[in-house]
């Protein structure tokens, strides 16, 4: 929602600025609206301009790969669960315990993370009693043989991992979009459009145009910001790879 509202004043501080300089068309002297003049400010608008598509592409690109870092963690997560089970059904029916905390750690985790009401907000920080049930029921199997000693070193290892994956999460929720970055656009976009709306004639095409270019950018802005929340924007994460892990172990438990 937050990202919605930032875009919508972005919007609408380029509205403003855009009816700024139609009105301040009509204050500048005629002299000053020569066409050498129009010519020198349309150079500086094309060095500004080329300035901030470079800028905005920069941050596109680096909330992008964020988020997909994100979801990458997210689906190497919910296949090293479903190895961990299967390492855990392969062991014997000693694992049922361990295979239960699993099942509840995880539809745990995946409550936290994705709120069925699409309210709250994410929790990315993990439930540790319930991760830590999870180890300890692992550390507690006496192997047999040889290969019930190799499954449980693997099913350890196994859980290492997840604990990894997890905490890169969440260190990884702190935003990727610079904001200092994001300033210095903000203030290129209210230069432009103002030289638009200073150059351009007066009349209802050339206003939609730039309208339509104010929408387009505030659109890219809230792109970019909805993308530097995964777990919680328009464009989030998917819950289906851990929803189908979850329900494969319900099934392999029950």
């Amino acid at each position: 929602m937050i990202t919605i509202c930032l875009a919508a004043i972005l919007f609408l501080l380029l509205l403003g600025v855009t009816l700024l300089g139609a009105r301040l068309r009509r204050l500048v002297p005629a002299e000053h609206l020569s066409a050498d003049s129009k010519d020198a400010v349309k150079l500086a608008l094309g060095l500004v301009a080329t300035m901030t598509a470079i800028l905005l592409g920069l941050l596109v690109s680096s909330a992008k790969s964020s988020f997909d870092t994100t979801r990458t963690e997210v689906m190497q997560m919910a296949a090293k669960i479903a190895l961990l089970d299967r390492v855990l059904v392969l062991y014997g029916p000693q694992t049922a315990d361990a295979r239960g905390a699993l099942r509840d750690s995880i539809a745990e985790g995946v409550r936290r993370t994705w709120p069925a009401d699409g309210r709250r907000p994410a929790q990315l920080d993990p439930n540790e009693e319930m991760g830590d049930a999870v180890y300890v029921a692992i550390s507690r199997l006496v192997p047999q043989d040889d290969a019930q000693r190799a499954l449980k070193t693997e099913a350890t290892t196994l859980m290492v991992q997840l604990a990894e994956l997890r905490s890169l999460v969440r260190a990884q929720a702190v935003s990727s979009v610079s904001k200092p970055l994001l300033i210095a656009l903000v203030i290129w976009l209210v230069v432009i459009f103002l030289g638009f709306s200073f150059l351009a004639p007066a009349n209802a095409t050339s206003t939609l145009a730039i309208l339509a270019g104010a929408f387009s950018v505030a659109c890219a802005v809230f792109i970019i910001l909805d993308l530097d929340h995964p777990f919680a924007g328009v464009v989030r994460i998917p819950s289906e790879p851990m929803i189908r892990t979850l329900e494969h172990l319900s099934k392999q438990t029950s």
